[in-house]
């Protein structure tokens, strides 16, 4: 694989991606819809902003119609909401024999992949903290676990490649042979996160609320049941132990919700990047895209999901203007 890299979606994910891989040498293009963000990456440049990194970097950035060309590796970094239409503009630069990775949450691989072919995805598992904050600006709020690979598990000379261009962003980045058991974890550990938006509170004041548990351990199952329905066998990573949910051991259950306070109380992105589109973007949030679907899966597979199906009405009541964000919304998933 040759050429140019192209990273579809500019934003928190995608910029940190484009902007640490320019600065290594490769020659990287950003595509992103906000013209403002664009402009501001070709000069002065995109700003990478935290604890982790400080750095400028000018990069060449185009919006959809500007761009021409086929490129042999697209990093697709958009909301899993927005993965269709970005396939639909992405597809015509995506070179014979080229790949598209998924470096967004959720389950978007199988999206491309009924769009593109499975030959033409690769999964990938993004966890650092990241935040869009202006045109030109992101915050890259911690470092976290990163994992890439084929979809089937084979190691291939492609995926050696992608994992050797995740490792200059994250050194310990993983090749692996089970993404969609990454995937499934982040899953679990997303619930999680979508439950602490429904409360202004951060990440780790969220989930340590005592009053609360049941809601973090339930949603937590749920997800598990529905991997475990499927045959998959989830991985975890930054304190989420999928087999302490999957199995409904409370000891196992109550570190791992520690653990994960712990860790995300040592990043300056300190609410999740659904609680800054309800709460400082006032927008869509990626709840249908994301737990929506497994609410879906859940009914066609006998899988009972009330809290996941619960969240979901409740994150729909605070983007339409119909309740606010308040710790007492998960009161409302304690017994769901």
């Amino acid at each position: 694989m040759s050429g140019p890299i192209l990273i579809w979606g500019a934003g928190a994910i995608g910029g940190i991606l484009g902007a640490c891989l320019a600065r290594a040498g490769h020659t990287v293009h950003m595509v992103d819809i906000v013209e403002d963000h664009v402009a501001a990456m070709r000069g002065p440049g995109l700003r990478i902003e935290g604890p982790v990194e400080e750095f400028t970097q000018v990069l060449p950035a185009f919006t959809p119609l500007e761009l021409s060309g086929q490129y042999d590796i697209i990093f697709l970094a958009v909301k899993a909401h927005h993965t269709p239409g970005a396939l639909d503009m992405l597809a015509p630069h995506l070179a014979p024999g080229g790949v598209v990775v998924s470096a967004q949450n959720g389950l978007n691989e199988k999206v491309i992949a009924e769009r593109l072919g499975a030959e033409r995805t690769m999964g990938c598992f993004v966890n650092f903290g990241a935040d869009w904050l202006e045109p030109g600006r992101i915050l890259y709020g911690n470092r976290a676990a990163v994992a890439v690979g084929e979809l089937d598990g084979r190691r291939t000379p492609r995926a050696e490649a992608i994992h050797a261009l995740l490792q200059i962003v994250e050194p310990e980045a993983v090749l692996t042979d089970n993404i969609w058991g990454y995937l499934w974890g982040k899953m679990g550990y997303g619930a999680l996160l979508f439950c602490t938006a429904l409360t202004p509170d951060s990440m780790s004041d969220a989930m340590a609320r005592p009053e609360h548990r049941a809601a973090y351990l339930g949603l937590g199952q749920e997800v598990m049941a529905l991997a475990a329905a499927q045959g998959i066998t989830p991985l975890g990573f930054n304190g989420f132990d999928p087999v302490a949910f999957g199995s409904g051991d409370a000891a196992g259950m109550e570190t791992a919700i520690q653990a994960m306070v712990a860790h995300n109380r040592k990043t300056a992105k300190t609410h999740s990047g659904i609680w800054r589109d309800l709460a400082v973007r006032k927008r869509k949030t990626e709840v249908d895209a994301q737990i929506g679907i497994m609410v879906s899966l859940g009914a066609e597979l006998g899988v009972p999901t009330p809290r996941l199906a619960r969240m979901v009405d409740l994150i729909h009541d605070i983007e339409e203007g119909r309740r606010a964000q308040s710790a007492a919304l998960v009161d409302l998933l304690v017994t769901a």
